[in-house]
């Protein structure tokens, strides 16, 4: 699933195609929305809440709304000049084309695609804890969430958007290898949550603007994490084969010697 910096840099790539743009079409391909036409609607900006994307319009009746989407596993949009052949992904997982102009963006394989009020938003994103590349990231709400459920294992409780919104699996791994910290740890046992919430938001932050996620400083393939998707390699610390296990639903890697298990 993608990470939380990810759905941010996709949000400014829609932002930079169609923002001021008055739309010239649109062709929705999907049953809920299959007879909108958005036409003649303006683009006022694309913003990201947490792993949300919300492409907000005004209608020529000035009336404000979201045109909202999820990346999911597989989600992805891309903005190409008109003309321009769309090669990205199959035709078939096209869900949403809007054309303007000066660009053609085009969604694949998005989810939860819904056009409400703008004034409604948080009836789809309302749920959700700080965000952590948002303007109104608040860390000690983020560590208030978590620490509400102590006997919760850390790596299940950073996933969990409604605590902070934007870590994903990678992110996860990641950051607990940093701090020296077992997945299976109770959230209540952590030595230091605030430092976890702070270093989760620095390592999304500093990969803002760029598509090669690296937590480590090195973008070369191969080089960009410390122990996700790196099973059975040696660890960058201590030489130990890095582990991968299912936590919950999804797969956690880590060090057994740099994240010993406090529980």
């Amino acid at each position: 699933m993608p990470e939380g910096d990810t759905v941010w840099n996709t949000a400014r790539v829609l932002d930079r195609a169609l923002a001021g743009a008055r739309l010239t079409g649109s062709d929705f391909r999907v049953p809920q929305l299959a007879a909108t036409d958005l036409t003649g609607w303006t683009v006022r900006e694309s913003a990201s809440r947490g792993k949300h994307l919300l492409l907000r319009l005004t209608a020529p009746t000035a009336a404000q709304w979201t045109l909202h989407s999820h990346l999911r596993m597989d989600g992805a949009w891309r903005a190409y000049t008109p003309g321009e052949r769309w090669t990205a992904r199959p035709a078939h997982l096209i869900r949403v084309v809007l054309r303007s102009p000066g660009a053609v963006a085009v969604g694949y394989h998005l989810h939860e695609l819904a056009l409400v009020p703008t004034a409604e938003e948080l009836s789809l994103v309302g749920h959700l804890g700080p965000d952590l590349l948002g303007p109104d990231w608040d860390a000690d709400e983020a560590v208030r969430r978590l620490a509400a459920e102590p006997e919760r294992t850390i790596g299940e409780a950073l996933l969990d958007q409604r605590n902070l919104a934007g870590v994903g699996n990678l992110y996860k791994c990641e950051v607990l290898f940093l701090r020296g910290v077992s997945p299976w740890t109770p959230v209540g046992a952590v030595p230091d949550l605030p430092g976890t919430v702070a270093l989760a938001q620095r390592l999304l932050a500093a990969n803002r603007g760029r598509w090669t996620q690296s937590t480590t400083g090195v973008l070369r393939r191969g080089g960009t994490s410390y122990v996700y998707g790196r099973r059975a390699q040696p660890c960058r610390r201590c030489g130990t084969a890095i582990r991968k296990e299912e936590l919950g639903e999804r797969v956690t890697y880590w060090c057994p010697v740099c994240q010993p298990d406090r529980s």
